[in-house]
Parts: structure tokens; sequence; C-alpha cells
């Protein structure tokens, strides 16, 4: 028959239970189960079960042992023993002398979920009362008497997990700490971020006086604002409008990114994780001490505190630092600490800083087409030790071509036109269906109409 997946419970479960009630057997003699084997059965049928002498086996089989553990409890902590890789004394000695090298920080942490309960002890001290044969308690149940003898279990355990931990705990958070120090103070110490706001501020007012009022401030997040806002033309946002006056009226402010430092390493810190995460060594360091006072005999306690101690007294202080110097710098901007933290306080000014250096960028292309294009329309070929622009280069082929075309008419030869993918021919064709123009007569003239419309829509703003 196929196998019912079930759930079954041992012998030792069902006492006082309902199953102790039921006659299964009973049920089974008075029913004729041969059509359910037909309709169910998986391959050729044996002889009948007897259900009675199956019973009867697994009460035999039943483990005779006393149990001082839940049985899942206790199969847990044997997978879990097994891990450990050495015997259950040398387990408990180790814990005993602090030896951090013969067990592993893993094995700590998940033996640490097997301290023994009040429940566990009171029938660990019920069969020492009685005086039972050891032999008679599975593996796990003899180690959980061998563990709770231990002195200050758990407080043992805390610490060697402490100890173990301490060093690649601090050497993670103090980058962290050192970045949120540095991003802060250098963002409240720079003269030249707020000159920057002090001017979007100044055309922010500017824009809105007739409308909403002068502001005497504004939200960081307004930063984000000057790239949504356009020009008439569409052609530029407020910021590159800002950048080009601060480029020509203020250039002393143009590397003002430069004061600032570690913005995008602060950017990823969670500054409450950080602070949590030194209280918790400090914690750790205390119950160390407690433990080292307990027993002063221990070198591996007495070693760890001469060379932590310092360092710990070091994380206390620039966390004590790194909260106050990025709450002064979040309420110097008008932000509000407790619900701007670093993750998001940090990025506002890293996206401006990118937005800034973009917009850059895109003045000093337009500056370079718009020379070209300037040179394109007077003609003039520039100095000759100077690279040949693009659209003179193409003039000259095209002359080059309609020479080589008329000189190949007048002694009237075939034409072959060779090239990739037909450009050339195409290039030729063109030349004999339009006469040759100047590209840039008439192009120059309407860019000429737009420079001109350009400069008459613009404001003259003086600062």
């Amino acid at each position: 028959m196929p196998v019912f997946n079930w759930v079954a419970l041992k012998p030792s479960q069902i006492d006082g239970t309902v199953f102790t009630e039921l006659n299964d057997e009973k049920v089974l003699q008075e029913l004729d189960m041969s059509d359910f084997e037909e309709q169910f059965k998986t391959k050729a049928q044996g002889p009948g079960l007897d259900i009675s002498a199956l019973k009867t086996k697994a009460t035999q089989k039943a483990p005779s042992k006393v149990t001082l553990m839940e049985s899942n409890r206790a199969k847990n902590l044997a997978i879990t023993l097994r891990k450990g890789g050495c015997s259950m004394q040398d387990i408990c000695t180790a814990i005993e002398t602090y030896d951090q090298q013969a067990l592993s920080l893993d094995f700590l942490e998940l033996l640490l979920r097997f301290l023994p309960t009040e429940y566990e002890r009171t029938l660990i001290g019920k069969f020492e009362r009685e005086q039972q044969p050891p032999e008679e308690l599975s593996d796990e149940d003899q180690f959980m008497i061998r563990f709770s003898k231990i002195p200050r279990l758990a407080e043992r355990m805390n610490v060697m997990i402490f100890l173990g931990n301490f060093n690649d705990t601090a050497q993670l958070l103090m980058p962290q700490l050192n970045a949120i120090i540095a991003a802060s103070m250098s963002l409240k110490s720079s003269s030249k971020l707020r000159n920057i706001l002090e001017i979007v501020l100044a055309f922010g007012n500017y824009m809105n006086s007739s409308k909403r009022g002068a502001a005497y401030g504004f939200r960081l997040q307004s930063l984000d604002a000057l790239l949504e806002m356009k020009s008439t033309d569409r052609k530029q946002t407020l910021l590159h409008y800002l950048v080009r006056v601060i480029t020509e009226k203020y250039p002393e402010l143009t590397g003002f990114h430069t004061e600032l430092h570690f913005l995008d390493k602060a950017g990823t810190v969670s500054l409450d994780s950080v602070l949590q995460d030194v209280r918790s060594l400090q914690q750790g360091m205390e119950l160390t001490r407690k433990e080292f006072m307990r027993q002063d005999d221990s070198p591996v306690l007495k070693d760890f505190l001469k060379v932590n101690s310092e360092v710990m007294e070091k994380l206390q202080a620039d966390s004590k630092t790194a909260k106050e110097a990025y709450e002064s710098a979040v309420e110097y901007f008008g932000e509000n600490p407790k619900t701007s933290p670093p993750t998001t306080f940090f990025p506002m000014f890293m996206r401006f800083i990118r937005a800034y250096k973009k917009a850059e960028q895109d003045i000093e292309l337009w500056k370079k087409q718009e020379a070209a294009a300037k040179e394109a329309e007077s003609g003039s070929p520039g100095s000759e030790d100077q690279p040949e622009l693009p659209i003179q280069k193409v003039r000259r082929q095209q002359m080059d071509m309609i020479a080589e075309l008329k000189k190949k008419q007048m002694v009237k030869e075939p034409l072959i036109y060779e090239g990739k993918d037909g450009a050339i021919e195409d290039i030729i064709s063109d030349l004999r269906n339009n006469p040759y123009r100047r590209a840039d007569k008439g192009r120059g003239s309407a860019k000429k109409r737009a420079a001109g419309q350009s400069l008459q829509a613009t404001p003259d703003i003086s600062l």
C-alpha cells in the first residue's frame, strides 16, 4: 500500500490520551479491506500485515532510558554537538578555561541556545538524588548534566563569544564612526558650501517674491528642485544657470565640493545601529571585567583586558563625538536629527554635488559646440597647426569629389564607384541632384537670428 505521511506518536506519548481508548484492530476485523487494497495498491501485494504484531514490536522497541530533555531539543543538541568536533568533556573544559582555540564562535553561538532550563535542572537534581545509574541516560542528557555543572555557565559563554567577536566588531565600527565625524564636520565648516546655498536662496527668493514672499531658508531636499526648474526654451535647468553665474561671478566657489569629505561613506552608515553596537561592546567589556574579578587567575581574561581596554575607551569617545557632530551638522542645515538619519541626510549633498559637476560638464560642452559653430559660420580655416574641424573636412572632401567628377566627365570615362555599403555612391548621387551650396550659409543666418532672440529674451541680472 502507499505510504500515508502522518506524524505518529510514540508509545510513551499516548498515555492519558484518547488513543488509549481506541481499538483500531477491531475495526480492521470488521471490514473487508480487499477492495481498498485493490483501489489503492501501488504494486503486487504480499501477505496481509498483522497490525497487532507490529504494535507489539513497536512497544518492545520503545526506549527504556530515562530522558531529561524534550525529544526535539535533544535531537537538535545532538546535531550541534557533532558540529563541535570534540568530545563532550573537552567542550566543557574549554568553556571553563575560556579556550577560544578549541571552540569556534559559530559553535559557541549555537551551543548558547542549549543552556539548561529550570525544568531541566530540576529533573537533573531529581535524577542525582535518586542515584540512578548514568548509563540509563542518553548521550545528550549526560552532556546536559556535565554542562550544567559549569559555574556561571551563561556568563562564561557570553564572555567567550564577546572575546571572539571584539576585534572584528571594533575594526568594523571605527571607520563608520570616523566617516560620520569627518563628513559632519566638513559640511558644517565649509564656507564655500555656505556661499553656494546663499546664492540658491537669493535666486529662490527672487523667483518667489511676488507670489510667496521672501524666505529665510529652505529644506535641503529643495536642492533637487534645481534640476526640475527649466528655462523658457527648455534647454537648460536652473542649476545650469546658477553654475554659469558662479563660474563667472564667484569663480572661487567652483571647487566647493573639495572641502567636503567622506559623504559617500557616511551616507551608508546606520548611526543608531553603530551606537547600539558600541553599547553592546561596552556591556560585554563590563561582563568580562566582572568575570575577571571573580577569578583573577585567568590569563586569557587578563591579557584581553590589558590589550583592549584602551580600544574600548576610544570607541566610546568616538561614538559620543560622532553623535554630537552629526546632530550639530543636521541642525545647522535646518533638519531634524530624529527624522533625518545619515542615509537620508548625506545623500542629499551627494546628489547636489553630482548634479553640479554634470552641469559644469554640460556647459563646457555647449561652449565648445558654440565655438565650432561660429568658426564654421565665419568660414575661417583657423591656424595651420590646429586640427581640421569635421565640417571643414567634409566640405574639402566634397570639393575634391566634384573636381574629380568634372575631370572624368571631360575625358568621358565611365564612372566606377567603390565604397563600403554604397556610401560614396549615395554622396555623389546627392551632389548630382542638388547643386553645391555653402552648407553653413542659410544655417548661419538662422543661428544668428536665434542668438539675437536669445539675447533679447534673457534678462540681465546683476549680482
